[in-house]
């Protein structure tokens, strides 16, 4: 049994139009096609899918389809290719933030080893985060060593002023080479 999400999941993959005469909704009702019958060994899973009218879908029968309508290959292969990319685009993010993370860590250890018992608040990590964002990790250290000189020996103004620093650079226009 299909259900009603993988249904329309395999009708939205193929447009909600019939694999073998193209028709669609509202002159013929659509089914799910077997491509590889059951009674044949196939399996109840999204790409042995397509999507056929009632006439077309009661005509093939259990026979086996020895070459897929054209639309189906491209769809499938339009199919595999998006889980591709968004497995790679999955892995990219996990990278990314796995580097956001460590820029953070980094950040964090400068101004721990100078304000001995003073760490990052949560909120100010999230801050902490877009700037890492919008510059270079090189220019965000900078940044926050020019705060430590600045005020050596008060933590709140130091982290005030970094940010100071930070959002003027952020606001510098493009084509300053850093």
């Amino acid at each position: 049994m299909v259900s009603k999400k993988d249904r329309f999941e395999v009708f939205k993959r193929d447009k909600f139009q019939c694999q073998y005469c193209g028709r669609c909704p509202p002159q013929v009702v659509l089914e799910l096609e077997h491509i590889n019958p059951k009674c044949k060994g196939g399996k109840d899973v999204i790409e042995n899918y397509l999507t056929a009218c009632f006439d077309c879908n009661r005509g093939k029968g259990k026979n086996l389809l020895t070459t897929l309508p054209k639309s189906v290959e491209v769809n499938l292969s339009e199919l595999k290719e998006k889980r591709l990319q968004l497995h790679e685009y999955n892995l990219f993010l996990e990278q990314e933030e796995q580097a956001e993370n460590e820029a953070l860590a980094y950040l964090t250890s400068i101004f721990e080893k100078h304000f001995k018992g003073r760490t990052f608040n949560d909120t100010f990590k999230t801050g902490l985060k877009r700037f890492t964002r919008r510059l270079p990790l090189s220019k965000v250290q900078e940044a926050l060593e020019l705060a430590i000189n600045h005020f050596p020996q008060d933590g709140e103004r130091c982290i005030r002023y970094f940010c100071g620093i930070c959002w003027h650079w952020i606001k510098l226009p493009e084509s300053k080479d850093w």
